[in-house]
Protein backbone atom coordinates (compact mmCIF):
# COMPACT_ATOMS: atom_id res chain seq x y z
CA UNK A 1 0.00 0.00 0.00
CA UNK A 2 1.82 3.25 -1.02
CA UNK A 3 0.78 6.29 1.09
CA UNK A 4 -0.33 9.22 -1.32
CA UNK A 5 -0.13 12.32 1.23
CA UNK A 6 -2.04 15.52 -0.13
CA UNK A 7 -1.22 17.53 2.69
CA UNK A 8 1.09 20.49 3.56
CA UNK A 9 1.80 18.92 7.11
CA UNK A 10 2.68 15.63 6.99
CA UNK A 11 5.19 14.67 9.28
CA UNK A 12 7.25 13.04 6.20
CA UNK A 13 6.30 14.00 2.98
CA UNK A 14 3.73 17.07 3.91
CA UNK A 15 3.51 19.41 0.56
CA UNK A 16 5.31 17.27 -2.28
CA UNK A 17 2.62 16.33 -3.72
CA UNK A 18 -0.20 19.05 -2.79
CA UNK A 19 -0.32 19.30 -7.02
CA UNK A 20 -2.62 17.34 -9.46
CA UNK A 21 0.64 17.02 -10.99
CA UNK A 22 3.26 15.75 -8.49
CA UNK A 23 0.63 13.61 -7.09
CA UNK A 24 0.15 11.84 -10.24
CA UNK A 25 3.61 11.44 -10.51
CA UNK A 26 4.01 10.38 -7.32
CA UNK A 27 0.91 7.62 -7.77
CA UNK A 28 2.56 6.42 -11.13
CA UNK A 29 5.62 6.12 -10.25
CA UNK A 30 4.09 3.76 -6.97
CA UNK A 31 1.76 1.38 -9.61
CA UNK A 32 4.98 1.47 -11.23
CA UNK A 33 7.27 0.07 -8.33
CA UNK A 34 4.86 -2.61 -7.36
CA UNK A 35 1.85 -1.09 -5.33
CA UNK A 36 -1.58 -3.06 -5.49
CA UNK A 37 -3.38 -0.46 -2.99
CA UNK A 38 -2.92 3.84 -3.70
CA UNK A 39 -3.77 5.33 0.30
CA UNK A 40 -4.98 9.13 -0.66
CA UNK A 41 -5.09 11.06 2.42
CA UNK A 42 -6.11 14.43 2.77
CA UNK A 43 -5.95 15.18 6.62
CA UNK A 44 -2.60 14.64 8.40
CA UNK A 45 -2.80 12.64 11.57
CA UNK A 46 0.52 13.42 13.27
CA UNK A 47 0.73 14.33 16.54
CA UNK A 48 -0.27 17.40 17.70
CA UNK A 49 -2.72 17.73 14.78
CA UNK A 50 -6.70 18.87 14.35
CA UNK A 51 -9.49 17.34 13.67
CA UNK A 52 -10.49 18.61 10.05
CA UNK A 53 -13.71 18.99 8.92
CA UNK A 54 -15.48 16.93 6.26
CA UNK A 55 -16.24 19.78 3.85
CA UNK A 56 -12.77 21.12 4.25
CA UNK A 57 -11.54 17.59 3.43
CA UNK A 58 -14.06 16.53 0.35
CA UNK A 59 -12.68 20.34 -1.20
CA UNK A 60 -9.21 19.39 -1.48
CA UNK A 61 -9.77 15.75 -1.84
CA UNK A 62 -12.23 15.91 -4.99
CA UNK A 63 -10.32 16.82 -7.30
CA UNK A 64 -7.38 14.87 -7.28
CA UNK A 65 -9.29 11.89 -6.63
CA UNK A 66 -11.03 12.41 -10.09
CA UNK A 67 -7.68 13.41 -11.66
CA UNK A 68 -6.40 9.94 -10.34
CA UNK A 69 -9.18 7.96 -10.78
CA UNK A 70 -9.46 8.74 -14.79
CA UNK A 71 -5.89 8.47 -14.74
CA UNK A 72 -5.57 5.38 -13.23
CA UNK A 73 -8.75 3.16 -13.64
CA UNK A 74 -7.16 -0.14 -13.01
CA UNK A 75 -5.53 0.75 -9.79
CA UNK A 76 -7.21 -0.05 -6.52
CA UNK A 77 -7.26 2.81 -4.25
CA UNK A 78 -7.88 3.28 -0.51
CA UNK A 79 -8.78 6.56 1.26
CA UNK A 80 -7.44 7.68 4.71
CA UNK A 81 -10.11 9.25 6.25
CA UNK A 82 -12.40 9.28 9.70
CA UNK A 83 -15.04 10.85 8.22
CA UNK A 84 -18.60 9.12 6.91
CA UNK A 85 -19.11 11.93 4.22
CA UNK A 86 -15.95 11.57 3.00
CA UNK A 87 -15.65 8.09 2.60
CA UNK A 88 -19.26 7.75 0.93
CA UNK A 89 -18.09 10.74 -1.63
CA UNK A 90 -14.91 8.65 -2.40
CA UNK A 91 -16.83 5.31 -2.88
CA UNK A 92 -19.01 6.92 -5.58
CA UNK A 93 -16.41 8.16 -7.18
CA UNK A 94 -14.97 4.32 -7.35
CA UNK A 95 -12.65 3.69 -4.91
CA UNK A 96 -11.95 0.21 -3.85
CA UNK A 97 -11.35 0.76 0.47
CA UNK A 98 -11.57 3.13 3.28
CA UNK A 99 -8.82 2.99 6.03
CA UNK A 100 -10.46 4.39 8.74
CA UNK A 101 -7.44 5.41 11.67
CA UNK A 102 -9.95 5.75 14.24
CA UNK A 103 -11.83 2.31 13.87
CA UNK A 104 -15.08 4.10 13.51
CA UNK A 105 -14.79 6.13 16.98
CA UNK A 106 -14.37 9.67 15.27
CA UNK A 107 -17.57 9.22 13.27
CA UNK A 108 -20.98 7.10 14.03
CA UNK A 109 -21.58 6.51 10.28
CA UNK A 110 -19.00 5.07 9.12
CA UNK A 111 -20.01 2.12 9.76
CA UNK A 112 -22.94 1.72 7.95
CA UNK A 113 -21.78 3.85 4.92
CA UNK A 114 -18.84 1.29 4.65
CA UNK A 115 -21.53 -1.87 4.85
CA UNK A 116 -23.55 -0.14 2.26
CA UNK A 117 -20.97 0.03 -0.34
CA UNK A 118 -19.92 -3.96 0.82
CA UNK A 119 -15.93 -2.43 -0.04
CA UNK A 120 -13.23 -3.23 2.69
CA UNK A 121 -12.51 -1.62 5.75
CA UNK A 122 -9.43 -0.96 7.46
CA UNK A 123 -10.15 -0.26 10.94
CA UNK A 124 -6.98 1.14 13.04
CA UNK A 125 -6.31 1.47 16.92
CA UNK A 126 -6.15 4.81 17.92
CA UNK A 127 -6.08 6.20 21.72
CA UNK A 128 -7.64 9.45 21.73
CA UNK A 129 -7.88 11.87 19.28
CA UNK A 130 -4.64 12.81 17.09
CA UNK A 131 -4.08 16.34 18.94
CA UNK A 132 -3.30 15.20 22.44
CA UNK A 133 -2.78 11.11 21.28
CA UNK A 134 1.56 11.29 22.51
CA UNK A 135 0.35 13.17 25.38
CA UNK A 136 1.79 10.05 27.94
CA UNK A 137 -0.05 7.56 26.55
CA UNK A 138 -0.67 5.20 29.30
CA UNK A 139 -1.90 1.13 29.26
CA UNK A 140 -1.65 -1.73 31.84
CA UNK A 141 -1.02 -3.70 29.01
CA UNK A 142 -0.71 -2.77 25.80
CA UNK A 143 -1.37 -5.60 23.75
CA UNK A 144 -4.54 -6.97 25.63
CA UNK A 145 -6.07 -3.67 25.59
CA UNK A 146 -5.56 -2.93 21.84
CA UNK A 147 -7.22 -7.09 21.48
CA UNK A 148 -9.93 -5.78 23.68
CA UNK A 149 -10.41 -2.84 21.21
CA UNK A 150 -10.51 -5.29 18.19
CA UNK A 151 -12.51 -8.03 19.63
CA UNK A 152 -15.41 -5.27 20.29
CA UNK A 153 -14.89 -3.02 17.43
CA UNK A 154 -15.16 -6.34 14.90
CA UNK A 155 -18.15 -7.86 16.42
CA UNK A 156 -19.90 -3.85 15.98
CA UNK A 157 -18.52 -3.97 12.30
CA UNK A 158 -19.67 -6.85 11.78
CA UNK A 159 -23.25 -6.55 12.88
CA UNK A 160 -23.29 -3.61 10.90
CA UNK A 161 -22.79 -5.42 7.68
CA UNK A 162 -18.95 -5.16 7.15
CA UNK A 163 -17.20 -8.44 6.60
CA UNK A 164 -14.42 -7.58 4.78
CA UNK A 165 -12.55 -6.26 7.47
CA UNK A 166 -8.44 -5.71 7.93
CA UNK A 167 -6.72 -4.27 11.50
CA UNK A 168 -3.91 -2.31 11.74
CA UNK A 169 -2.65 -1.75 15.67
CA UNK A 170 -1.71 1.58 14.99
CA UNK A 171 2.05 2.05 15.32
CA UNK A 172 2.29 5.75 16.83
CA UNK A 173 -1.23 6.38 17.53
CA UNK A 174 -1.69 7.15 21.03
CA UNK A 175 1.55 4.73 21.69
CA UNK A 176 5.01 5.83 22.75
CA UNK A 177 8.58 3.79 21.75
CA UNK A 178 8.05 0.85 23.64
CA UNK A 179 4.33 0.20 23.48
CA UNK A 180 5.43 0.45 19.19
CA UNK A 181 8.18 -2.40 20.13
CA UNK A 182 5.69 -4.96 22.20
CA UNK A 183 3.09 -4.17 19.32
CA UNK A 184 5.10 -5.35 17.18
CA UNK A 185 6.35 -8.28 19.18
CA UNK A 186 3.21 -9.23 19.77
CA UNK A 187 1.81 -9.00 16.28
CA UNK A 188 1.44 -12.62 15.48
CA UNK A 189 -1.30 -12.86 18.29
CA UNK A 190 -3.29 -10.69 16.07
CA UNK A 191 -4.15 -13.85 13.86
CA UNK A 192 -6.85 -14.62 15.95
CA UNK A 193 -9.42 -12.40 14.28
CA UNK A 194 -8.72 -14.14 11.18
CA UNK A 195 -8.50 -10.64 9.58
CA UNK A 196 -5.63 -9.40 7.37
CA UNK A 197 -2.93 -7.11 9.76
CA UNK A 198 -2.11 -3.94 7.87
CA UNK A 199 1.18 -2.09 9.35
CA UNK A 200 2.45 0.90 8.89
CA UNK A 201 5.69 2.14 10.26
CA UNK A 202 7.00 3.61 7.55
CA UNK A 203 9.51 6.30 8.96
CA UNK A 204 8.06 6.88 11.46
CA UNK A 205 9.11 8.04 15.29
CA UNK A 206 9.57 4.27 17.01
CA UNK A 207 12.29 4.10 14.12
CA UNK A 208 14.06 7.21 14.03
CA UNK A 209 13.96 8.15 17.53
CA UNK A 210 15.36 4.67 18.66
CA UNK A 211 17.83 5.18 16.01
CA UNK A 212 18.88 9.12 17.01
CA UNK A 213 18.27 10.33 13.11
CA UNK A 214 15.52 11.87 10.78
CA UNK A 215 12.30 10.37 9.31
CA UNK A 216 14.83 11.51 5.76
CA UNK A 217 17.18 9.02 7.37
CA UNK A 218 14.89 6.57 8.22
CA UNK A 219 14.31 4.51 5.14
CA UNK A 220 16.43 1.60 6.36
CA UNK A 221 15.00 1.14 9.62
CA UNK A 222 11.72 1.15 8.01
CA UNK A 223 12.70 -1.95 6.02
CA UNK A 224 13.62 -3.59 8.53
CA UNK A 225 10.62 -3.33 10.43
CA UNK A 226 8.73 -4.35 7.63
CA UNK A 227 10.95 -7.56 7.41
CA UNK A 228 9.57 -8.20 11.19
CA UNK A 229 6.40 -7.62 10.61
CA UNK A 230 6.62 -10.01 7.52
CA UNK A 231 7.14 -12.50 9.86
CA UNK A 232 5.37 -11.83 12.06
CA UNK A 233 1.81 -12.05 9.74
CA UNK A 234 1.28 -8.56 8.36
CA UNK A 235 -0.44 -9.32 5.06
CA UNK A 236 -0.20 -5.13 3.96
CA UNK A 237 2.45 -2.89 4.33
CA UNK A 238 1.61 0.62 4.12
CA UNK A 239 4.85 2.47 3.04
CA UNK A 240 6.25 5.71 1.37
CA UNK A 241 9.01 3.52 -0.36
CA UNK A 242 7.12 1.08 -2.41
CA UNK A 243 9.97 0.04 -4.08
CA UNK A 244 12.03 -1.13 -0.78
CA UNK A 245 9.05 -2.75 0.41
CA UNK A 246 8.38 -4.62 -2.41
CA UNK A 247 11.87 -5.87 -2.19
CA UNK A 248 11.31 -7.06 1.50
CA UNK A 249 8.18 -9.13 0.08
CA UNK A 250 10.36 -10.79 -2.28
CA UNK A 251 13.30 -11.69 -0.12
CA UNK A 252 10.91 -12.48 2.76
CA UNK A 253 8.80 -14.89 0.13
CA UNK A 254 12.17 -16.30 -1.12
CA UNK A 255 13.38 -17.77 2.45
CA UNK A 256 9.58 -19.09 3.08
Amino acid sequence: MGILNLTENSFYDGGKYNSIKSATFQTKKMIEEGAFFIDVGVATSKPGSEIINPTNEIKILKPYLKHLLREFPNTFFSIDTYNSEVAKMSLDLGVSMINDISGGDLDPNMYSIVSSYMVPYVMMHMKGIPKTMQVNPYYDDIVSEIIYFFSDKIKKARLSGIHDILIDPGFGFGKNINHNFSLLKNLSLFHAFKCPIVVGVSRKSMIYKTLNCSPEQALNGTSVLNTLSLDRGAKILRVHDVKEAKECISLWKMLH
